[in-house]
């Protein structure tokens, strides 16, 4: 007699069992263990932030040119000595002029055919980058004043489209008064040389004075690679205050 009672009901159960044994239940971590893990990982994050922060070194402030004296406790720097000299306009330019300035200076004259052109060009492109900047000037001091006159050089300035108040044009004074200066103050050389194809001899040098009347730096203005050295190092000391 057969059993009324059958065990398929029994191996449903079974099998559901096994199921649930071979099935991998996935547990997360309790709250305090997951709030851990995030603070590990903003903590790695942050660290990796400083080290990348510690390692960018900053910039060093550009040399200052010339003799130094210590007096007592404090450095006495090179500056650039007085002058005053007349601009484009007929205006009295002087050291005032420039204070709390920065300014970039160089030596030129207007009949010149070998590297003043050069310099002119990568001076306009000084010009260009700091009409808006407050703080920079430029100034360039002619070394032929008796043909490099204010009238001369206003046409002059008039045929480069600069302005007067960003850009003066120095004259007015004997020659060897800008030579001195030139080569006392600015330690450029301008002279007059009737070996040379012009009648002068001058160099081509670009000169980076702080708001202190001090020389931060020199460079070659027939060179555009120099040039650019200049635009940044114009950056820098103006970071300087």
């Amino acid at each position: 007699m057969k059993s009324k009672y059958t065990t398929s009901g029994l191996d449903k159960t079974i099998s559901f069992e096994r199921k649930m044994t071979n099935t991998s239940v996935v547990r997360r971590p309790p709250w305090f263990l997951r709030i851990g893990d995030a603070w590990r990982h903003t903590l790695v994050v942050l660290t990796l932030f400083a080290a990348a922060s510690c390692g960018k070194k900053a910039e060093p402030p550009l040399p200052i040119y010339g003799e130094r004296e210590l007096v007592g406790k404090d450095t006495v720097y090179h500056t650039i000595g007085e002058f005053d000299f007349l601009d484009q306009d007929s205006a009295v330019i002087t050291n005032s002029t420039f204070d709390n300035k920065i300014y970039v200076a160089d030596f030129f004259f207007t009949s010149c055919r070998t590297i003043c052109p050069i310099m002119k060009t990568q001076m306009l492109r000084l010009y260009d980058s700091i009409q808006n900047d407050d703080d920079v000037l430029l100034l360039s001091h002619t070394i032929d004043p008796e043909y490099d006159t204010v009238g001369l050089l206003h046409d002059y300035a008039d045929r480069l489209g600069v302005n007067s108040h960003k850009w003066h044009f120095a004259t007015g004074k004997p020659k060897e008064e800008v030579y001195k200066l030139a080569q006392l103050s600015y330690f450029s050389t301008a002279m007059e040389d009737k070996g040379e194809a012009d009648g002068f001899i001058h160099s081509g040098a670009f000169l980076l004075i702080d708001k202190h009347r001090r020389i931060r730096g020199k460079y070659d203005g027939t060179k555009e690679d120099d040039v650019n050295r200049l635009l940044a190092d114009i950056v820098r000391l103006r970071k300087e205050g």
